[in-house]
């Protein structure tokens, strides 16, 4: 959520009053758009990666709180499964060799980390759901202690007013119900935070909204789930699941979920916040003492903290994110649609893709998002999430096609033209978007691996479920440790 809070209890006036505070956020937000209060446009970013906790055998490890003891680095924050933790990568620059020194230092805090983790009997992977966690894992008792989670989870179900139901259609079928928001936990992912002027932030976000298809089927890394075999991309279905906050009478409705893909291209950023306040109650109407326009009265900077808490609680596959540094404001497009790993490489070669992408299409004169249809996007996004690697996508001037032979044929130079007008070195370029080439001609990501390797073991082999799962995930992390790419994974 990216917020502390405190409270346990909220009462009718607290909804009220951070109602008020929100539309008074959105007045002073507004005002600063037309003011051109922002910090200028640099080619920045900062990368999240959402880490498991394995012991011994693999097996989920509850010690996050030991963990992050024994790490002692402030880069390394709790997530909501004692089983889980997140790195916050400080921003970088794109340009130059900014990709290749970022890969290096992620490298460099992962290495330090797994060592000092170790002491506590615990291992640290880089996957997008564990594949050796079970239902019998998830249990309030596995939330992180800090209490903003506990908070959260009590205010998703006052909310709901009943269980959690997860099922998901897949290889296999899931169907299993939960008194928690802890199957959330279960969804570990990369996120990529890019600033841009707040012109240019619709251009961005809806480039980054027309490529989330093609992003998640050339990456997905998430096809297991409670022993199951399930989608490519698991995560999608059981995020979208595990956070909704909707009753079967609502969702009947047509309420808007929590987790969503949206309903339609945007013209300003100013779209998304106000669609926030308009359609989702508050979780947790925690206010501040602040008053944004007296803040502005005076030149100075508002935190709208209420905006940003709030915004927090409301999660796009893309999210618009305000943010304050060094009394600057500015304004970032988070992506959010990758899953954790397989290995650092590969992460960062899907940011570059990523951000070469969305940059060519956000500069293109005819907007790819003028060409094609906003259920068309959030078509291929699922389809992807279904599929991975093996998806069929629509690409406006193709029609259908597999995502690997568009991205070869189509993305791919549309990426590199991308990277070249951020300044990032040839070199740089070449060595990255090389990795997602190869992905795609050997048809080989880390969702397709898992399940191969998972097969060798457990029908090929003479492993029962639990130890082919638990012996693929080793072989796995050896392999992320090497940070090899995961196209040059053999099956052992």
């Amino acid at each position: 959520m990216g917020e502390e809070v405190d409270r346990v209890e909220f009462t009718r006036a607290d909804r009220t009053a951070f109602r008020d505070q929100v539309h008074r956020n959105l007045d002073a937000f507004a005002r600063m758009l037309r003011e051109d209060r922002f910090a200028p446009d640099r080619p920045m970013t900062g990368i999240e990666i959402e880490l498991n906790l394995v012991d011994e055998r693999c097996d989920p490890a509850f010690k996050n709180s030991e963990v992050l003891s024994a790490i002692e680095d402030d880069a390394f924050q709790t997530e909501l499964g004692q089983f889980n933790i997140e790195i916050n990568v400080p921003p970088g620059q794109i340009d130059g060799i900014g990709l290749d020194t970022m890969e290096s230092n992620i490298r460099d805090s992962l290495n330090a980390a797994e060592e000092k983790a170790s002491r506590t009997g615990s291992s640290m992977v880089v996957v997008g759901i564990l594949p050796t966690l079970l239902t019998e894992h998830i249990h309030r008792e596995a939330l992180s202690t800090n209490p903003r989670y506990a908070l959260l989870n009590d205010q998703i179900f006052a909310a709901r007013g009943e269980d959690v139901q997860i099922s998901i259609d897949g290889i296999e079928r899931l169907q299993v119900t939960a008194d928690s928001i802890v199957p959330e936990a279960a969804c570990t992912s990369t996120q990529f935070h890019l600033q841009v002027t707040p012109e240019a932030f619709p251009r961005y976000w809806n480039a980054a909204q027309a490529i989330s298809g093609v992003q998640l089927a050339i990456g997905a890394n998430s096809p297991f789930l409670f022993g199951k075999e399930l989608l490519r991309e698991t995560r999608i279905a059981l995020f979208e699941q595990a956070a909704d906050t909707r009753t079967h009478e609502l969702k009947t409705q047509g309420v808007r979920p929590r987790v969503w893909f949206g309903e339609r291209w945007i013209t300003s950023i100013f779209d998304l916040f106000e669609e926030n306040s308009r359609y989702y109650p508050a979780l947790l109407p925690v206010t501040s003492d602040e008053d944004p326009i007296a803040v502005l009265d005076r030149g100075d900077t508002p935190a709208l903290s209420e905006l940003r808490l709030h915004n927090g609680t409301i999660y796009r596959w893309n999210r618009p994110v305000y943010d304050v540094v060094r009394e600057k404001p500015h304004l970032r497009v988070e992506n959010r649609v990758l899953p954790a790993g397989p290995t650092v490489v590969d992460t960062i070669a899907n940011g570059a893709f990523y951000f070469g992408l969305v940059r060519a299409l956000a500069d293109d004169e005819r907007p790819i998002w003028s060409q094609m249809s906003f259920s068309a996007a959030e078509e291929n996004f699922h389809e992807a999430a279904k599929s991975g690697i093996d998806a069929e996508v629509f690409w406006p001037g193709v029609g259908t096609a597999r995502a690997t032979e568009l991205v070869l044929r189509r993305l791919l130079p549309l990426a590199s033209k991308g990277l070249e007008a951020w300044g990032v070195d040839t070199s740089v370029r070449d060595r990255l978007l090389g990795i997602i080439e190869q992905r795609c001609l050997t048809n080989r990501n880390g969702a397709s691996w898992q399940v191969d390797e998972f097969h060798r073991l457990y029908t090929k082999g003479s492993h029962d479920r639990k130890d082919a799962l638990r012996g693929m995930l080793r072989r796995y992390r050896d392999h992320m440790h090497e940070n090899t790419p995961v196209h040059e994974w053999p099956i052992d």
